[in-house]
């Protein structure tokens, strides 16, 4: 090495890697508006449209010699999205005197008694992000010169550890930005924090289903009190009452999100308090409730006890009963006849129409995992023993009608392509009245010799062949699908990798809908056109499920190909909600940037294969107790009617 790259290497090398930081959000100090008193006054109550508003549960006594300011009419109190030192706590405030306010220059400089402290360390911040840009382009293109100077494997290899050093670490500041406190706690995490959009929609609240991601990266990182607080606190926001309005939420729902506001006090225009705003799907684009809250809830509780080692949140009163409730809205008699949920469109994280209603994989597969979940945290008393034997015999026949019907291979298909239809006997071999014309085209040649997967969706004549990532995935963590049918699963991802992973994992479906049937099923929707959004974009987060499951059947260098893909982008992108077009080339043409569970997803893929033995706090083994049970039913056998009444549908 010569001795001027010697030289220019150290340089680089001696300089600390900067991180991408978040513009301080500009003020118009012109519009400020002080305000003598500010409290925090605590309670609970139900607001008159059926939904809990959980008030702080606390009266804050510290009031600090500082001041309250609003712009545009939000309030900067409302510092919840925002994890500036400032904007972390919950904190009474009165500003007893305020002078010398000055909004002069472009910059917005103003002074408040003592707060230039605070001002430069503002200031500083706002500059920040400008300069470590200027910084890492830098260091890319001294890399670039050291490697074009035939430099020897090891700078190269410093290099590339810096770089991946530096991407953990701006993931974790990023996701550490996205927090939401609640009177001071860490109670949350936003879907996403773009700082250069300002019509947000609902991605500045905390979705249970986007935070479990988040949720298990603090786990895994040892942080236990935003996921403890997140359990107990949407516990609370859970409904308890058992009503027959069609607008209301039935008894034992999950909301989809919740948002932390700040609301003037009762009685009191100067002062202001936080709640708890639940939205149970009536706000939600399609006004849909979701059935899938209550369930990844389930399986975050059940992750949060065996990491930290804390039972007490699981064996709490109000937690059993908050599982027992989820657990009767799902196994509650109705008109149905399958041991599959029977669920509408838009219920899970495809929230939007795209013919999945009836019984999509994904809500089967977390159902399942809920059901395993909480058999394995329930206490044992009289109350639940009716509970916990309807949660067994629905964990024997939904573990069979999944197993046997939703599967497809080669061979299987086949068998499809042969079937006779209008068949009527208990024994009929093909059960549904699938039509053999229902298998695509496209099916035909993508299925490869080795390897299959369970399809999307099963109805009476209806197949939907299309390949669902979280289903197939999650139904291989939790022991859904067999050992057989889990390697197959890996089997396809590797045969179809171009298709399903390509530059950025990973489809959340495939194929697309297109043509008119894009436009019949999905209704033309704008959003879900062909190769993006739900319609087969390309989603980062599924990334940590990828890695689950994988690192399960022992084949992590699977999932540790898809994460190096990933890295590839992603952060230059800078971490989109999904990608476009079937290579994944594009950003997605709505995409949210800095999409917390984007982060959260690569967080926990990149900790899981440091350490694999991790992956068990998300893992449900089969145990013996159900395989013998499946081999003692024996629901293959003719049954006649004398019977009937003791067996389920499968």
């Amino acid at each position: 090495m010569s001795s001027g790259t010697f030289k220019a290497a150290f340089q680089v090398l001696s300089r600390a890697v900067p991180q991408t930081g978040y513009n301080v959000p500009f003020v118009n100090f012109s519009d400020l508006t002080l305000h003598s008193k500010f409290q925090v006054k605590c309670m609970k109550k139900r607001s008159s449209r059926h939904r809990n508003l959980i008030k702080c549960p606390s009266m804050l006594q510290n009031q600090l010699r500082t001041h309250q300011f609003h712009w545009m009419d939000v309030c900067f109190c409302d510092y919840q999205t925002y994890s500036r030192p400032w904007l972390q706590t919950c904190k009474c405030q009165q500003a007893e005197s305020a002078s010398g306010i000055t909004a002069g220059d472009e910059n917005g400089s103003w002074f408040v008694n003592n707060v230039e402290t605070s001002n430069s360390v503002s200031n500083a911040m706002s500059a920040q992000p400008i300069q470590e840009f200027q910084d890492v382009q830098q260091l890319k293109q001294e890399k670039e010169v050291l490697t074009s100077n035939g430099t020897n494997g090891t700078i190269t290899d410093i290099f590339d550890t810096i770089s991946l050093n530096s991407f953990e670490e701006e993931a974790w500041d990023l996701l550490r930005e996205s927090v939401v406190y609640y009177c001071g706690s860490p109670i949350g995490t936003i879907a996403a924090k773009d700082p250069t959009i300002s019509n947000v929609l609902n991605y500045d609240q905390v979705f249970i289903r986007d935070f479990i991601p988040s949720g298990i990266a603090f786990l895994l990182k040892g942080e236990y009190d935003i996921v403890r607080n997140f359990i107990l606190y949407t516990l609370q926001l859970q409904s308890w009452e058992k009503t027959m309005d069609c607008h209301s939420p039935g008894q034992g729902l999950m909301p989809a999100s919740f948002k932390v506001r700040t609301v003037p006090l009762d009685g009191d225009d100067s002062a202001t308090e936080e709640v708890l705003d639940p939205d149970f799907g009536e706000a939600a684009i399609g006004r849909v409730a979701p059935v899938d809250s209550g369930l990844w809830w389930i399986i975050l509780v059940r992750a949060y006890g065996k990491c930290s080692g804390d039972l007490s949140v699981q064996e709490r009163v109000d937690v059993q009963t908050g599982i027992k409730m989820i657990l009767r809205l799902c196994l509650a008699d109705g008109f149905d006849m399958f041991p599959t949920l029977l669920v509408t469109d838009g219920s899970c994280m495809i929230d939007r129409r795209m013919g999945i209603h009836g019984h999509p994989l994904e809500i089967q597969a977390l159902f399942y995992s809920a059901l395993l979940c909480a058999r394995e945290m329930l206490a044992p008393e009289d109350g639940s023993a009716d509970l916990i034997r309807a949660l067994n015999n629905r964990l024997i026949a939904l573990s069979f009608h999944i197993r046997e019907y939703y599967w497809i291979d080669m061979k299987k298909l086949n068998e499809i392509y042969r079937y006779k239809t209008e068949e009527y006997s208990y024994d009929a071999v093909n059960k549904f009245n699938i039509y053999p014309d229902q298998i695509s085209p496209w099916l035909v040649e993508w299925m490869p010799n080795r390897g299959g997967y369970l399809i999307g969706n099963l109805q009476p004549a209806h197949m939907d062949f299309r390949f669902f990532s979280l289903g197939n995935l999650w139904s291989v963590v939790n022991s859904l699908a067999t050992v057989e049918q889990s390697h197959a699963i890996l089997d396809l991802i590797e045969a179809k990798w171009s298709d399903l992973v390509a530059e950025m994992p990973f489809k959340i479906c495939y194929p697309a809908l297109e043509g008119q049937e894009w436009q019949i099923i999905t209704g033309s929707d704008p959003k879900n056109t062909p190769w993006s959004y739900h319609n087969a974009g390309s989603w980062p987060t599924l990334l940590w499920q990828l890695t689950v499951a994988c690192i399960k059947m022992n084949r992590p260098h699977i999932a540790a190909k898809a994460v190096e893909i990933a890295e590839r982008r992603i952060s230059r992108d800078k971490w989109p909600e999904y990608y476009d077009t079937k290579r994944s080339r594009f950003i997605g043409k709505q995409s949210q940037l800095y999409q917390t569970w984007s982060i959260a997803g690569y967080l926990v893929a990149k900790m899981l294969l440091a350490d694999p033995s991790r992956a068990n706090i998300l893992i449900t083994e089969e145990d013996s107790e159900l395989v013998n049970a499946l081999i003692s039913a024996n629901p293959r056998g003719k049954r006649g009617r004398k019977n009937l009444k003791h067996t389920y549908i499968v």
